[in-house]
């Protein structure tokens, strides 16, 4: 069962333009989340996935796998799905691209539980219980 991880990293957010190229301790935030979720015991490969040529560039030149994918997308999902055309896996993790301090053990949590469900596509998630968290 092929398990594959999409980053995806959007150049244009409407908050923060260029995030993913942003600097983050000397290295761009990109390949924060990228090494992240290469650091999971059960993902088999992680790719990022970017409408932009200088975040392609970036991860190319830190050694990480990318894939160009349209511009049109309105979100990492959508961009993440144009990469399950593209990549053939079981399974597609989706990290997004600013979780640059997400433990690997959470992303090898998610794979177990969409392993046993059978679920093809996921993403981390927490619950909110109050709304003192909620602010």
């Amino acid at each position: 069962m092929k398990t594959l991880i999409v980053v995806p990293a959007r150049w244009g957010s409407t908050r923060l333009p260029g995030k993913p190229l942003a600097n983050l301790a000397g290295k761009p935030l990109v390949q924060w989340a990228w090494e992240a979720a290469t650091k999971s015991k059960l993902a088999d490969h992680v790719v990022v996935a970017t409408d932009d040529r200088r975040v392609f560039q970036t991860v190319e030149a830190f050694g990480g796998d990318v894939v160009m994918t349209s511009k049109r997308h309105p979100s990492g999902t959508d961009r993440m799905a144009e990469v399950a055309t593209k990549r053939k896996a079981s399974l597609y993790v989706n990290v997004q691209g600013d979780e640059a301090l997400l433990p690997p053990r959470e992303i090898d949590a998610l794979i177990r539980g969409m392993r046993e469900d059978r679920a093809p596509i996921g993403t981390l998630a927490h619950r909110v219980d109050s709304e003192d968290e909620y602010l």
